[in-house]
């Protein structure tokens, strides 16, 4: 996955220990959005991570559908805050890690790829601190030929 790759040189600079499990998920919809999508869900995992944390990144079917899932050890995020991060310019300001280069854009662009392709998207603050993330798309309708 080439976002994986793309998050690889700061992945190591912040020394996070990367986790994939990668099965394929066929996606019907425009590529380069979905990758966009792909990118921005481990920018972020790697961006507001602390360090030395862990990313966490899988692909594969699940009930009928293609799912993407990415999830960090970042630090504690209320829950209640969690569905305001997918909001343009939203941030959580001094409670996330990175070094706030970033607009708060990232997760409102996959909300809205995620949308555009029929896809659903469930996040969820880990307890001891972190984000999962887990998009799920309708799979391509199976070739009649």
């Amino acid at each position: 996955m080439t976002s994986l790759h793309a998050a690889t040189p700061e992945a190591r600079r912040r020394r996070l220990h990367v986790e994939s499990s990668l099965s394929p998920a066929p996606v019907a919809g425009d590529p380069h959005l979905i990758e966009r999508l792909a990118v921005n869900l481990v920018d972020n995992a790697v961006r507001h991570n602390t360090a030395g944390g862990t990313v966490q990144l899988s692909t594969g079917r699940q009930d009928g559908r293609a799912v993407i899932s990415v999830a960090n050890t970042g630090p504690v995020i209320p829950p209640a805050e969690v569905t305001r991060l997918f909001q343009p310019f939203e941030r959580l300001a001094a409670r996330r890690a990175g070094d706030g280069d970033g607009h708060g854009l990232g997760l409102s662009i996959v909300a809205a790829i995620a949308g555009a392709h029929d896809a659903t998207i469930a996040a969820d603050a880990q307890p001891e601190g972190g984000l999962r993330v887990r998009v799920s798309f309708p799979c391509p309708p199976a070739s009649t030929s």
